[in-house]
C-alpha cells in the first residue's frame, strides 16, 4: 500500500515559518489527492490544506488561508506544506493523508482519506 512519511516539524518562534514534507513510497503521489491535517492535545483532528490530484486547485481551513501553501514535487514524490506567520495555536501534530480520486477538487474531511502518515510535531513557542 501507499506509505507516507512526514518530516520537517520542530520548534519555531511565533511569526516564524516551517516547511513540512510528506514523502511517499511504493506508489506515485501524482495519482492521489493529498491533504494535511493536524491535531492538538485535547482537540479534534482538523483539516488544514488539501491539493487536488491534478494540482489545479487547493483548499484551506480558514485558519490557514493566507499563511499556508500546499504544493507537490513530482520528481521527489513529495507534497509540502509551507507554513508562514505561525502562532502558538498552530501547535499540533501534523499528518499528511492521501486518497485516490478521479474527479477534480479536494476535501478537508478525514474519513475520505485512505492512507496516513505517522505525523510530525510542530511547536510554536517563544
Amino acid at each position: 500500500q501507499l506509505q507516507l512519511v512526514e518530516s520537517g516539524g520542530g520548534l519555531v518562534q511565533p511569526g516564524g515559518s516551517l516547511k513540512l514534507s510528506c514523502a511517499a513510497s511504493r506508489f506515485a503521489l501524482d495519482a492521489y489527492t493529498i491533504a494535511w491535517f493536524r491535531q492538538a492535545p485535547g482537540k479534534e483532528r482538523e483539516g488544514v490544506s488539501c491539493i487536488s490530484r491534478s494540482s489545479s486547485s487547493a483548499n484551506h481551513a480558514d485558519s490557514a488561508k493566507g499563511r499556508f501553501t500546499i504544493s507537490r514535487d513530482s520528481a521527489k514524490n513529495t507534497v509540502y506544506l509551507q507554513m508562514n506567520s505561525l502562532n502558538p495555536e498552530d501547535t499540533a501534530v501534523y499528518y499528511c493523508a492521501a486518497r485516490l480520486q478521479l474527479l477534480a477538487g479536494c476535501a478537508l474531511s478525514s474519513p475520505s482519506y485512505d492512507y496516513w502518515g505517522q505525523g510530525t510535531q510542530v511547536t510554536v513557542s517563544s
